[in-house]
């Protein structure tokens, strides 16, 4: 059973739609969005291989032709230089202000895609078909789109909401166990930053979730998306409440940098050891009671996943650089780094005031125990 989420956000609304077959549904899915029966297909290598003929084969059941062009995988692709091959090629094809392109792929794709959908013609619709659970759960929803810099993650787009979203849950089987879970760290987050009974449910049926339960996927997403929705609707460029979102990102993204956006770390494999810090750092102000952070370390390590520094191969850098990095973070307002905090599980909150001394000393002794 496919399931919906809907986007009310007024005059750009649209629809997730989350559950079995979308991929080979697609074509009926699709065809109500176009003016000519034409869509241009974004993915990369890996993604290609498994689904690209699949989807193209949905979409001329429904008699819509299909061009599609090939980026190369990994968080590396997120530069300048695909991106504007990326638009070039879009413009090679002829694709029209009216047409609608189509993201396949997962957060890398969706988010590289999107912005050059934003750009192109001054703004082109487009559909997100996420493959991994990290973009079902996040990067596909909200419309934050973009590249990455030299000078950090992400600080180069713009807002661009999809017109749909189609989240196949079974393209989730052709996950590595590895990118399964890096995923399933967004989906954690959502938990700890605003839902405490979706993280109590998350410590009972991760298990299940990680082992291929489709009725307990299919849940995780559509809560995730809906988390994700009722922020956006209240905050769609993050001016406030959206910033929640970011939860774990802030030590993410620097630990990303620091281990040059490879497969040392992740997206979600950063993101789940940021939230552990995060919540690390609000027991260490008071916030929080000490058993919480103990509690979140016990639950990735039972799902498997990364929770500490320690579990980082390679070298990292030391505390002050790590601290000079998170300033390049796209969430730094007037100098200050905003951290998102928590008083407990589901109790998140934004906030500026916290002493740098006290940051470097976790940062310090989660390098000490490495």
């Amino acid at each position: 059973m496919v399931q919906t989420v809907h986007v009310p956000l007024a005059g750009r609304e649209y629809d997730v739609r989350i559950g079995q077959g979308l991929l080979t549904n697609a074509g009926a899915e699709i065809a109500p969005l176009l003016r000519r029966k034409r869509v241009a297909i974004v993915t990369d290598e890996n993604v290609a291989a498994k689904h690209l003929d699949d989807l193209q084969s949905a979409l001329e059941v429904s008699g819509i032709t299909s061009v599609f062009h090939v980026l190369p995988a990994g968080e590396a692709t997120k530069s300048w230089p695909h991106f504007s091959n990326c638009v070039d090629w879009l413009l090679e094809a002829k694709v029209e202000r009216n047409d609608v392109v189509v993201a396949l792929g997962g957060g890398v794709v969706g988010d590289l895609v999107g912005f050059a959908a934003a750009v192109l013609r001054r703004g082109v619709r487009f559909v997100q078909m996420p493959t991994s659970l990290l973009a079902q759960v996040d990067s596909s929803v909200g419309g934050k789109t973009g590249i990455n810099s030299t000078h950090g993650k992400n600080l180069i787009g713009a807002f661009h909401q999809p017109s749909l979203v189609l989240a196949d849950i079974d393209v989730l089987g052709t996950l590595q166990p590895r990118d399964f879970l890096a995923g399933y760290g967004e989906v954690v987050k959502y938990g700890l930053l605003g839902d405490a009974d979706f993280y109590d449910w998350l410590e009972t049926n991760g298990p299940a979730l990680a082992s291929g339960d489709t009725e307990a996927r299919t849940y995780a997403v559509k809560r995730s998306v809906e988390m994700k929705a009722e922020i956006v609707v209240r905050d769609e460029t993050e001016q406030g409440d959206r910033a929640l979102l970011n939860l774990g990102h802030t030590f993410c993204h620097a630990l990303e940098k620091a281990t040059g956006y490879s497969d040392r770390l992740l997206h979600g494999e950063g993101v789940a050891i940021g939230c552990a810090l995060a919540f690390d750092l609000s027991q260490r102000l008071g916030l929080c009671s000490q058993e919480l952070p103990s509690r979140i370390h016990a639950h990735l390590k039972a799902m498997g996943m990364k929770a500490d520094l320690a579990d980082i191969p390679g070298d990292l850098p030391d505390a002050d650089t790590l601290l000079d990095l998170m300033g390049q973070d796209k969430k730094v307002i007037d100098g200050q780094l905003r951290f998102i905090l928590a008083r407990g599980i589901g109790q998140a909150f934004v906030t500026s005031d916290v002493p740098k001394d006290v940051v470097r000393g976790l940062l310090s002794d989660a390098l000490a125990s490495r």
